[in-house]
């Protein structure tokens, strides 16, 4: 009896090395991509095992977010992601709430005034993160478009080169497809051509799938031109060379702009986040030094950490998030 106890236990510790063995020889890329996955749809599929069949109801409240998630490049379904608002915000809300209880209490506040501030920093958390996973795939959506917007000249000009050496369409996109620099065009270009060889479209269908889906209104335009010129049998290499100096002569515009633009964003900067919070500090500073009130029944002191601890850095991620919107990648 031992003895066989003996050789089950070996039989399992070579099983065991020989899969970690397996698992430290495969290859590093699957092993990220996979964890990559996992993180991205863990919370989405938790969210929508727990409350999917509870959301048909807020749907039509979300009505506008199906488009949005389509552009935006987020791989999820609609009701899913609709279950992980709800789900999500209603977590962080009852976190939210009973923290805020908890600690109004521990600095000696009344129980019912910590309860109603603890109510009231609840729903205005629900209220931001409702808001939050609403805008979130909008601005991914308009990260999207500004880097299509971006690449779209160097884009047109490789398409161009290649249409004029005689290659098709399906050829070109699968070209631009497996480039070895990392743009976003050729996420763009990969589905056209999964489109093609895995689902069995022609260059046509795929072409206008792709500019329903696409965020960016010059490349609709611009794969709605090629539809055209496919159709008609016109030139597509001199087509795609005309569209190549228009999409330039508008990204020197658009340079000149943003440039203009960001003399003025230094200024705000400047006045905003350096002077203004210079001053309140010194006002509250010499205010607390001096005994005096302070501001819709709050200290000096409480204003004051207030302003360091929230005020100033919730206006530099809202700054960061203009920049960020407003800069070009190119």
């Amino acid at each position: 009896m031992i003895k066989l106890l003996l050789e089950k236990l070996k039989a399992s510790i070579t099983n065991v090395r020989t899969k970690m063995r397996r698992d430290w020889n495969a290859p590093k890329q699957d092993v990220e991509s996979k964890k990559s996955k996992n993180e991205l749809e863990g919370p989405v599929a938790l969210a929508y095992k727990l409350i999917g069949d509870k959301t048909t109801r807020f749907l039509p409240l979300f009505k506008d977010l199906d488009q949005s998630l389509i552009r935006s490049g987020l791989r999820t379904n609609f009701k899913a992601y609709v279950s992980l608002t709800v789900f999500g915000s209603l977590s962080v809300t009852l976190c939210m709430g009973i923290i805020t209880s908890l600690l109004l209490v521990v600095f000696r506040m009344p129980f019912g005034s910590a309860l109603l501030f603890g109510v009231g920093a609840a729903l205005l958390t629900f209220a931001m993160s409702v808001t939050g996973f609403y805008l979130y795939p909008v601005y991914r959506a308009d990260k999207h478009k500004r880097e299509l917007d971006d690449e779209l000249p160097f884009m047109t000009g490789y398409m161009s080169i290649l249409a004029s050496a005689g290659v098709s369409p399906e050829k070109m996109f699968q070209s631009l497809a497996t480039l070895n620099v990392p743009l976003v065009a050729s996420s763009e270009a990969r589905e056209i051509v999964q489109n093609v060889s895995l689902f069995g479209m022609d260059i046509i269908s795929a072409l206008e799938k792709a500019s329903i889906r696409t965020p960016s209104r010059k490349l609709r335009d611009m794969i709605e031109g090629m539809i055209s010129t496919v159709h008609t049998g016109g030139n597509l290499g001199a087509f795609l060379r005309e569209r190549f100096k228009t999409h330039m002569r508008l990204k020197r515009v658009s340079l000149k702009k943003y440039a203009d633009s960001l003399s003025v964003l230094s200024e705000v900067y400047v006045a905003l986040l350096l002077t203004g919070p210079l001053l309140l500090v010194i006002m509250l500073s010499v205010m607390s030094v001096l005994g005096g009130g302070g501001l819709m029944g709050l200290s000096s002191e409480m204003l004051l950490s207030l302003l360091t601890y929230m005020a100033i850095p919730v206006c530099a991620v809202m700054f960061l998030l203009i920049l960020d919107s407003s800069s070009p990648k190119w």
